[in-house]
Parts: structure tokens; sequence; C-alpha cells
């Protein structure tokens, strides 16, 4: 047992309860022991303490959408430097994707990536498991028995199961054990070979491009068949204004239907491309700068159940190609917290409505403890200046890969220590 600690003089901001303001936290054998509300507590002089000076104090961030390149393609990034990334960027519990080589598909492979993740001793790090053998969309992967494993959802990732009755199989089986599936919606066949959005950027850039209507076409396909079944679903990484207006309607009729967006997404339009830049080559890709603002507005009335990074590595020699053959994603586990804050900075949501979707929010989605302070807990928190400025110098970020979006942009909010079940893992 671990002698108790006080974190006292925070700023606690606790999406879970509501409350924002002076207190302090007593953290014992991993968990949370006790919660004080008051700027006014004073711990007894035999208890070690840490002062928090004003800072912010919240749950560590749950983000459950990160790949990495172990096993199969370590030199893009490995387990311990996606967790190193995580816990600089206040990121406590990491999910990763099963389009892994080979994928994450039964239960071996599940306790393989827990097993590799708890001996790393750092953030903690569960996973996903693909829905289809291979993620290939054809033939239902082990769902039930990599779900007593530990595996958290089932998806094939970027991988559209364009088989409706092999997807409406995996639904059926899944709605069994009570299991989450989650598609990321893009028709295949207006998506081929697509790296832009349809429009006039695209088209005076010579770019192959997707209509946006595309990501919603999907979705009422996948939206009929979770009606069909009664599975719980998560449309994964929504980036169009259509398919909120899907959703909504989805959820009226009653339909047990989340939603996760990307902070790329959040912060950035289709403009940024600019000259071709291939830090911003992202899948989907940008949109029209009325979709970014319509997510905003999703996220300020929690449509949006879940921010994530959509960590993606690519070694820069697979970025620094034109801008069509370039491979997308972007780096994000170390630059998501700082990123999100623009959207209190320059959005004006509060505080504790960019960390929901953040913490308790894909908590709840998926069962977790985590993500609250409160009693009993865990104490996986980190401590954060939400206005120092910091300019993102990709170079310096701890994943293997460097590819973000972020880089040379000023932006506001260091973290400045993370604990995980109580243990100090990060500080500046």
């Amino acid at each position: 047992m671990s002698a108790p600690v006080w974190i006292v003089n925070a700023r606690l901001l606790d999406p879970d309860s509501g409350y924002d303001g002076p207190g302090a936290v007593r953290v014992e054998d991993g968990r949370i022991a006790e919660v004080v509300r008051s700027a006014a507590f004073v711990p007894s002089d035999d208890v070690d303490t840490v002062d928090a000076d004003g800072l912010c104090l919240s749950p560590g961030l749950i983000d459950i959408r990160v790949k990495t390149g172990e096993p199969g393609a370590e030199p893009k990034e490995t387990l311990k430097s996606a967790a190193l990334s995580a816990a600089a960027g206040g990121v406590t519990t990491l999910v990763i994707q099963p389009d892994t080589a080979p994928a994450v598909d039964d239960p071996a492979m599940v306790d393989f990536i827990q097993r590799r993740g708890a001996a790393l001793g750092l953030v903690n790090i569960l996973t996903a498991g693909a829905a289809t053998q291979g993620c290939d969309g054809k033939l239902m992967a082990e769902i039930g028995l990599m779900q007593e494993a530990g595996a958290l959802y089932f998806t094939d990732v970027d991988q559209v199961i364009a088989d409706s009755g092999t997807l409406m199989r995996v639904m059926a089986y899944a709605t069994a054990f009570n299991a989450l599936i989650a598609c990321r919606p893009h028709d295949p066949w207006l998506s081929k070979g697509a790296v832009a959005t349809s429009g006039e950027l695209a088209t005076r850039l010579g770019l192959s491009s997707v209509p946006a209507i595309a990501e919603r076409m999907q979705m009422e396909r996948d939206l009929a068949l979770v009606e069909q079944t009664g599975v719980r679903f998560l449309v994964d990484q929504i980036s169009t204004a259509g398919a909120l207006e899907t959703l909504d309607r989805a959820r009226k009729r009653g339909l047990e239907v989340a939603a996760s967006v990307s902070i790329n997404h959040l912060r950035f339009n289709e403009v940024d491309i600019g000259d071709y830049r291939t830090f911003y080559r992202l899948d989907p890709p940008l949109r029209d700068e009325s979709d970014r603002l319509a997510l905003i507005d999703a996220v300020r009335d929690g449509r949006i159940d879940v921010i994530t990074s959509a960590h993606s590595p690519a070694p820069a020699e697979d970025k620094r190609r034109p801008f069509a053959e370039a491979t997308p994603g972007a780096v994000g586990l170390q630059t998501l917290l700082p990123a999100a804050l623009g959207l209190h900075h320059e959005d004006d949501l509060p505080l504790l409505d960019v960390l929901r979707p953040m913490t308790v929010g894909p908590a709840d989605l998926l069962g977790l403890a985590a993500g609250r302070l409160a009693e009993g807990a865990p104490a996986d928190l980190i401590l954060f200046d939400p206005d120092a400025p910091v300019v993102i110098d990709a170079s310096t970020l701890r994943s293997k890969s460097k590819n973000s979006p972020f880089d040379n942009r000023r932006l506001q909010g260091r973290v400045e220590r993370t604990w995980v079940g109580g243990r100090s893992i990060f500080s500046v």
C-alpha cells in the first residue's frame, strides 16, 4: 500500500459532476481516496503534498483511436513511443486500433497488446478488436472471445465492411454480448482514390476528390442495420454537417448511437491543404469550413460523445511525396490537449465541455471507471496550465514519427504533470 498524497491548491475540473472550482484531491493506493471542493482546505503536516499552484487538475484524457506500428511496422511507432507521447500529452488511457500486422482479430493478439502495454508501466494501453478477420470485411472475427480477453470495441478501422450481409451478421452477433461496433462511414466506391473533398479547391489543385455526401450515404446504410439488429454503435470519425443531421434523426428514432470526431477536423479545414502540404493529407479528408463549424457546435451541445487524436504515425519518407501519393494521417497524442483547448480559447466553449468528450465521454462509452474526479476512481490525473503559450515543434515530439499538422502552430495549453494509477509518469 502506498502512502497518501494530497494534490492541493488546484482548480478542479470534473466533467462528470460539472464541478469547476478550487479544491484538493487525495490519492492513495492508485485511486482517488477523497475530493475536497474548497479553497480553504489545508492537509495535516505529516502528509505528502503536491502544490498545484492554482493550475487545472482534471481526469487524464482517454483517446480511443490510436494507431501504432507495433506489431508489424515498429519503425513508425512502438507501443512504448506511443505511451511516452501520451504521457507528455496528458493522455492516460489509449485504445490501440486493430489494423496492425497481424491484425488484432483473435484473443491471443488482444492479450499480447495488453500484456505488452502493462509491462511498459506508463499509460493504460488497451485495444479494440477487429470486426472481421484481418480487417478485410469478409469473415467475422472472434468477437465474443476477444471481448472476454479485454477488447473494448470492434472495428475494421478505416476499411468499410462493404458487404451488408457481413456487417449485419457482425452486428447481430455483437448484440448477444452487448459489444460496441464502430464503423467509419464513407462510401467505398465514391471514396476510391480520393485525397480531398470535392469542391472548388480540389478542382483548382487537380486532386481526386470525394463528395461530402459519401459519408452520409454510408452512414445511412450502417444505421439502417443498427435499427435492424439493435447493436450498440459508434459512428467513428464523423466529419460533415450532413452526417450530423443523419445522426440526429437516428437518435430521435431511439437508436443507441454514439459519435466521435478527430481533433484535426475540429481545428482545420480544406484550405489548410494550401500548396499541397502533405501533413494535412488526412483520411477522412479535410472538409469545408461550414462542416468544421457544425462539428464544433455539435461538441458544444453534446451531440459528439468523443474527441480523438486520430493518432496515425507515418515516417518522413511516406509524407515527403506528391500530395496524392502521401500516406494519410497525423500524429496527435502529444498535441491533443493544447489543440482541443483552442475550442475554449477561440470558440468560447467552457473548459468542461472541451474536456468531457476526452474524459468521461469515452469512459462511459467503453465502460471504464476512469475519466472523473470521484472517490474510488483510478488516480489517472493531469495537471495543466490552460493559458500557457506553446509553439509545436514536431521534431521534439516523443512519437517516432513526426507527421504533425500542428507543426509550428502557436497554441495554448501545457501539461505540467501526469499521473497514472497515482504514479507520476511525466512532469516538465
